[in-house]
């Protein structure tokens, strides 16, 4: 007699049929797919022994099974993602998750390089200055109604000019005459002393400190002989074409102040009533 070949699992004779020989022996088809197969995540059907089987984190699919969500494409041999653990290819997933280029209308693909700004999307090489038209990358920009502008762009369209060298003020400054100038360029006309932040004048236009104001264009006091500017709230006498400051009209004999009193010339000084009076 002949020996026993029996399957491993329904123990049928296997003589004359189609069987799958395993480490633990030989099993008819139908027992070989009930025991080993896997289960196919689509259809919930095994996948046979003589079935292409494909494989995706941890799940096991039909050839015929492993296809797009929404077009059913097959993917088995196309480029596909995974969407909330549906399948996608590539084309159904940009039409539903990907951004449109706010500059070229066309659709930014997952995984190329894009920039993000106030809700819209661009591709990087579209990316560009409104001024010079060069991509912006990763360099700093300024916004303004829409555009998007370098750094140098907007400073030489919209930043203002010192009115006095004309170039741009990125920051800083001051105003003289309603007009923005650089610090280092609101200067003295006369001596080129910085005068930011210091009180100064002005003569047809140009600004002067108080001191060459003082020396070249004030009255001089007829008593110290130095400039009066009434600057700072500086008082000041005049009589005829002579000047004094409030702290030197006094009189020349008595040095009694003579600011609010009656006073009388003595040639080129003045004196009190009291000492005209007493005379020379």
């Amino acid at each position: 007699m002949s020996e026993a070949f029996d399957c491993a699992k329904c123990s049928e004779s296997l003589y004359g049929r189609k069987y799958i020989q395993t480490d633990d022996g030989p099993y008819c088809v139908p027992c070989y797919d009930s025991t080993f197969a896997n289960t196919c995540a689509e259809c919930q059907q095994l996948i046979g022994h003589d079935s292409r089987e494909l494989f995706y984190e941890d799940r096991h699919f039909h050839e015929g099974c492993f296809r797009c969500c929404r077009c059913q494409r097959s993917l088995a041999d196309e480029p596909f993602t995974c969407q909330d653990s549906e399948l996608l290819c590539n084309d159904c997933y940009c039409s539903a998750f990907s951004s449109q280029c706010s500059a070229c209308g066309e659709t930014v693909m997952p995984g190329s390089r894009k920039l993000e700004y106030g809700g819209q999307t661009w591709h990087e090489h579209c990316f560009l200055c409104s001024g010079c038209e060069q991509p912006l990358g990763s360099r700093s920009f300024v916004p303004d109604k829409g555009a998007h502008y370098c750094v140098p762009c907007y400073e030489n369209k919209f930043a203002p000019r010192c009115a006095r060298c004309s170039k741009t003020l990125t920051q800083g400054g001051v105003t003289y005459r309603d007009q923005p100038w650089h610090r280092e360029c609101l200067v003295c006309t006369g001596c080129q002393t910085p005068l930011a932040g210091q009180q100064f004048t002005s003569r047809d236009d140009d600004p002067y400190c108080v001191a060459c104001f003082g020396e070249l264009f004030a009255p001089k006091c007829s008593s110290c002989k130095r400039p009066i500017t009434g600057l700072g709230g500086g008082k000041y006498v005049s009589f005829e074409d002579r000047h004094w400051h409030h702290s030197c009209f006094s009189c020349a004999r008595c040095s009694t102040s003579l600011v609010g009193q009656g006073f009388v010339p003595d040639g080129d000084q003045v004196v009190c009533q009291g000492c005209s009076q007493a005379g020379p």
